[in-house]
């Protein structure tokens, strides 16, 4: 089921003299294809869950328009707009057991829809099945740990075979571990059903690692929309380009100069395209090259060798932050006495941005 948006805008009135309307979503206007996982990525109060309740039919927006395929629903009630919904703390009744919670849903149905006692037990059993909870139906909540609850959950949420399915950071209680499990679980039933998903998350790496594609939002407002990589690698501004990436991007001071990338007054790079100006310049973590004669000097802090890669920290004047993060391989090896480290940069890894607006810079390359 497609979802459409049509300049879906949200606005809170403030209670506090003096003080203007809080903007929750701002001017939506975009199309979800169906039967595709979306990632609705963000800091917290920028609009992420104000978005879910609107498409569930929990708040009204104040103007614009939802429209499930070819069906407005804007004024359909919750119930009837064929959603199931996950919430952050699973909301299960802890006094029914597994098998109840996920046939809940289903248990006022009337008339033809209305099911018997056998068609009840074999759903939640099928639901189940595609959860992996089979043998957990006759446990409580209380009896199950963080990641069976969830499971519940996503069983209830499905069971109803719904048009939409909304999961409103369903993870953020679980421990690392089993936030990696449940993330990949999630993307496998999503992909079994083909059900059309929007999952809400302030983690950019769960958002990248299992979504179609992600809505990157600020205040309200779409930053950019796109396939997970393709953000990543292309940011259309310095906000998205920093809150993208573990570790995040490294951002210096520096200047476009006659041609030429200049953190502090090294010349890192020739480039063709953009007038002198002041910029800002950042470099993904992985776009570091260590070479003994590479133009950008940097004080070396610590080197961070974890198994696979190598972490480089280092500093520099031009540096906005504490600390430099360069990641290379560990066949490389780094000094860790050494009071300098020299980078050469990739140039598919550096972006500017600018002062004025932290836009994107667009260059091109020279030799």
């Amino acid at each position: 089921m497609k979802i459409i948006l049509k300049h879906l805008t949200k606005i809170f009135p403030n209670r506090t003299k003096n003080k203007p309307d809080v903007i929750a979503v701002n001017d939506f206007d975009f199309e979800i294809p169906d039967g595709q996982l979306v990632g609705l990525l963000g800091p917290s109060g920028c609009g992420k869950s104000t978005l879910l309740n609107l498409i569930s039919g929990l708040l009204e927006p104040t103007t614009g328009q939802i429209y499930f395929g070819d069906d407005d629903v804007t004024k359909l009630s919750p119930e009837n707009r064929g959603v199931g919904m996950v919430f952050q703390n699973y909301a299960l009744y802890p006094h029914l057991t597994a098998r109840q919670n996920i046939v809940f849903p289903l248990e006022n149905l009337k008339g033809k829809d209305k099911l018997t006692k056998e068609q009840l037990n074999e759903k939640a059993e099928e639901a189940a099945r595609l959860v992996q909870i089979e043998n957990l139906l006759e446990r409580k909540p209380s009896e199950m740990s963080g990641g069976q609850q969830q499971r519940v959950a996503i069983a209830r949420a499905i069971v109803k075979k719904p048009r939409v399915l909304l999961l409103d950071e369903p993870l953020s209680n679980l421990d690392a571990r089993l936030r990696l499990q449940t993330r990949e679980e999630i993307r496998r039933i999503q992909r079994e059903t083909a059900i059309t998903t929007i999952f809400v998350t302030h983690d950019q790496e769960e958002a990248m690692s299992i979504s179609d594609f992600i809505i990157v939002m600020k205040d309200g407002i779409i930053n950019q929309i796109g396939k997970p990589q393709d953000i990543y690698d292309d940011p259309v501004n310095l906000f998205v380009a920093k809150f993208l990436g573990t570790p995040q991007i490294n951002v210096f001071a520096g200047e476009v100069k006659n041609g030429k990338i200049y953190i502090g007054e090294q010349a890192v790079m020739k480039i063709k395209g953009v007038e002198d100006q002041k910029v800002h310049i950042a470099i993904r973590p992985e776009g570091f090259i260590p070479e003994a004669r590479g133009p950008l000097t940097c004080q070396l802090q610590a080197v961070e060798v974890t198994g696979r890669d190598t972490s480089i920290v280092s500093t520099n004047p031009a540096f906005d932050g504490a600390a430099i993060r360069s990641i290379i391989s560990s066949d490389i090896k780094i000094p860790a006495d050494q009071k300098e480290v020299h980078f050469s940069i990739k140039p598919h890894k550096i972006h500017l941005f600018s002062v004025a607006d932290e836009k994107r810079i667009y260059f091109e390359t020279e030799g």
